[in-house]
């Protein structure tokens, strides 16, 4: 399994070009929003959604608010990945299953439904946060599991939030916080780019 991970992480590309003539399942695309729904998140929270962008007449509208990047428009499909506000509210909905499933206790869940409450009742820096690392945790294992399944990705910043939001109905509790394409990979990809060296980036304390 170790040699498994550390394969797909150092394999890993951010893909531009895609292959027109090779589609991703309904099946494939299930499975990958499956298996990113099964990320971390604070309090089990799950603060995120996936719109599946995969008509062309939806690639069109993602392309005109990511500045008309035209890999959203030749990849088979592209994943916008929110982080939700105020998730707190439906924590002990989400909570549900794993106090019927024994996992944790009834009073566990109440604990941390109280707990979250009193944190991000009335603190939108902190809900903001939490959806932000909760979609970007997401969308990570969402990249890995698409290579893992033999596909590629690139992850996009480029889009105006508001403008997506605008042409995608997201409400005000829907934070859009990345792009991911999805798809085959075509010729002309660049290989996966030198990194910094770990000693670098790393401090002992």
């Amino acid at each position: 399994m170790e040699s498994t991970i550390r394969t797909l992480i150092e394999s890993r590309v951010s893909l531009n070009y895609y292959d027109p003539d090779r589609p991703v399942s309904e099946a494939q695309i299930k499975e990958l929003v499956r298996l990113a729904t099964l990320a971390p998140s604070a309090y089990n929270l799950q603060n995120w959604k996936f719109i599946v962008v995969q008509s062309a007449e939806a690639k069109q509208r993602l392309k005109t608010v990511a500045y008309g990047q035209q890999k959203v428009e030749t990849a088979p499909v592209t994943f916008i990945v929110c982080g939700l506000l105020e998730a707190h509210r439906q924590l002990p909905l989400a909570l549900r299953p794993a106090v019927d499933a024994g996992i944790i206790a009834p009073s566990v869940s109440d604990a941390w439904v109280a707990a979250a409450a009193r944190s991000h009742d009335g603190n939108p820096v902190l809900q903001r946060d939490e959806a932000f690392r909760s979609a970007s945790l997401a969308a990570m294992t969402l990249i890995l599991a698409a290579e893992g399944m033999g596909l590629g990705s690139g992850s996009m910043s480029g889009f105006d939030p508001l403008a997506l939001s605008g042409a995608f109905g997201l409400s005000e509790a829907e934070v859009p916080v990345m792009l991911i394409t999805v798809g085959y990979p075509a010729a002309g990809n660049w290989p996966q780019k030198p990194r910094r060296p770990a000693q670098d980036v790393m401090q002992y304390v």
